[in-house]
């Protein structure tokens, strides 16, 4: 199958209650929502760039439950890039990363190419189980990056998602939509100095 070349497609795991679509509707429409509501799959997309013009970014908010093995294997396949999210306030939501990590290793073969990004979430919280250092050290052994944010606070979300792309190798991609920008830039340039007779 082609690989979809305007797509750019970001899958987030972990644990149920860690913040995952709380990281994810933060970035994306900017709110955060207090209640906590399973999620079974939601796609949200974002207009990005890739390699100078116009992709989409997509991002596949998952199941906190095992219940949905072939959907999270399917995730996993069709994922150009990888967050992984725990609560610091817990530390089974990290231990619980390690089978989703093998998973993305056995699917994807060699993760050195593949963007990941470990995250400890629930910054803001002052009852914490896990110190930053835990999971960095988790980070270094995973070769992957790190970051801990705060979804409620909105610490770090934006730089998360910006990180995550500066880690693609195989194409330059950035939140940025500079090349639009320039577009409109020339035109309106192009026109200063005309006089219009009407």
């Amino acid at each position: 199958m082609p690989e979809q070349s305007n797509d750019y497609r970001v899958v987030v795991f972990g644990a149920a209650g860690v913040g995952k679509s709380s990281l994810v509707l933060r970035f994306v429409r900017g709110t955060f929502r207090e209640t906590y509501i399973p999620t079974i799959e939601d796609t949200y997309r974002q207009v990005i760039s890739c390699d100078k013009s116009i992709c989409t970014l997509q991002i596949t908010d998952t199941t906190g439950s095992h219940q949905f093995p072939a959907m999270q294997r399917l995730s996993i396949s069709k994922g150009h890039a990888f967050i992984l999210v725990y609560s610091v306030t817990s530390r089974q939501s990290m231990e619980d990363l390690q089978p989703i990590f093998d998973q993305i290793c056995q699917i994807k073969g060699d993760i050195q190419k593949i963007p990941i990004m470990l995250v400890g979430n629930k910054s803001d919280e002052t009852q914490r189980e896990l110190d930053a250092s835990e999971g960095q050290a988790l980070a270094s052994k995973w070769k992957c990056s790190f970051m801990e944010t705060s979804a409620k606070m909105n610490y770090n979300v934006q730089e998360l998602f910006q990180e995550l792309l500066n880690l693609e190798k195989r194409r330059t991609v950035s939140l940025q939509v500079d090349g639009k920008k320039s577009k409109q830039q020339k035109k309106k340039d192009k026109l200063q100095g005309k006089c219009s007779v009407m």
